[in-house]
């Protein structure tokens, strides 16, 4: 029924199969994304609605985006494609991808989809790729060190946040302690600030990308973020990313009482006795009531435009980002977040505490812009960079904005 809903609806996007319960598909998925009980559930969703069958191909990483581009240009392409959700504006520029706009409300299934996923994947107005699943960011901390400061509840709003932290870096005078670890490079989390502002990377009109972060609101949010960063984390942490040193290593060694991270699991990896002393919060905005939107990571599901089995692909993406399936297979089995702000309404109730705050993060999410040349931006680190560059105070706000803006307005309008 699915297959037969989506071929009625699918001119345009592609050759129709005609037969399709004798057809079969060809689905790339990536190492490490999905577990295999995840993978099977979506099979058996799709195998039910269609009566097709499907064929998983696991790829590897390493080298993946010029796979993908060589796999795309071919006749015998694979019918759908998993891929990172920043990188499907890649694919989608050169008309590698199906454009999905006509079908995504029957994608969706009526939910509403985390902007952080959707995004990216909306080149132009058109999309295309539907969400698959979601990792972000929360803040995790040690119990015990918050209440040796006098703090029992986590915070809902930033000025609670630095009351607290405030507190604890009293309590805990060490300069090689943080109060708050948060190094200088780390994008993923900075960027937090600037959204949680009104600001954006960029803007684009016409097709035309213009870097945004000269104006009063992205200037706003970077301020915030240079104090935040300059008050509560050590002053050797401004010009690191995230790995050099391991910050949940670092909180694992009782080196900070919080960090921002995507998972307890480095940090209990290290350290097991940790295990009844952590908490975990969404990072509160400086609006009441309201968390900062979050970067997200994670992946879409494209379908080749050469596919010969367009209808049963589209199946396949349904089959995925059914509410069912999210919810028994990406959350339940997973752990993954959720394509969308109901599911994540729906299971959270049902999570351990250290894992709701990730899900409600989830609910505000950014998304970095819809183009190939982000690519990049991220590949060149310019955006550590100038991060940095703010932290360490080798730049004001409004010089290094002035410079990285005229990257990004290159960077953003350049032919892949």
């Amino acid at each position: 029924m699915a297959a037969a809903a989506l071929a009625a609806a699918a001119c345009g996007a592609g050759p129709a199969d005609t037969t399709a319960q004798s057809k079969a598909i060809t689905v790339w998925l990536m190492d490490g994304d999905l577990s295999d009980h995840a993978v099977a559930a979506i099979n058996t969703a799709f195998e039910q609605a269609t009566g097709a069958k499907v064929t998983v191909r696991t790829q590897e990483w390493d080298n993946i985006n010029t796979k993908i581009s060589t796999a795309l240009a071919q006749d015998s392409t694979p019918d759908v494609l998993e891929i990172g959700n920043t990188d499907v504006p890649l694919f989608a520029a050169n008309g590698a991808l199906a454009d999905l706009t006509e079908h995504r409300a029957d994608l969706s299934a009526g939910q509403a989809w985390l902007p952080g996923l959707a995004g990216p994947a909306t080149v132009d107005g058109r999309i295309y790729a539907a969400p698959l699943f979601a990792g972000n960011r929360a803040v995790i901390y040690r119990k015990s060190l918050w209440a040796k400061a006098g703090v029992t509840a986590p915070p809902t709003t930033l000025a609670e946040l630095t009351a607290d932290l405030d507190k604890i870096k009293a309590a805990s005078p060490d300069p090689a302690f943080s109060a708050f670890y948060f190094p200088g490079q780390y994008w993923y989390g900075a960027l937090q600030f600037v959204w949680d502002a009104g600001g954006q990377l960029a803007t684009t009109d016409s097709g035309k990308w213009t870097g945004a972060l000269e104006k009063p609101a992205a200037q706003q949010g970077l301020k915030a973020w240079q104090q935040f960063q300059n008050t509560y984390s050590g002053a050797a942490s401004r010009n690191v990313d995230t790995k050099a040193p391991d910050q949940a290593a670092l909180f694992a060694q009782g080196g900070t009482a919080a960090i921002l991270d995507t998972s307890v699991n480095t940090i209990l990896k290290d350290n097991p006795a940790l295990k009844d002393d952590l908490g975990t919060f969404p990072f509160p905005s400086a609006t009441s009531g309201k968390t900062q939107p979050v970067f997200l990571g994670g992946s879409d599901l494209g379908v080749a435009a050469k596919s010969q089995h367009q209808e049963l692909a589209l199946a396949y993406l349904k089959a995925a980002a059914d509410p069912a399936v999210q919810k028994s297979a990406i959350v339940g089995i997973d752990r993954w977040t959720p394509v969308s702000t109901q599911i994540i309404d729906q299971v959270t109730p049902t999570l351990p505490p250290l894992s709701a705050a990730f899900f409600t993060a989830a609910k505000s999410s950014g998304s970095t812009p819809a183009t190939p040349g982000w690519a990049t931006v991220e590949s060149d680190k310019s955006i550590n960079t100038f991060f940095a560059d703010i932290a360490t105070g080798r730049k004001s706000t409004a010089d290094a904005a002035k410079d990285f803006d005229a990257h990004l307005d290159q960077a953003l309008n350049a032919k892949q």
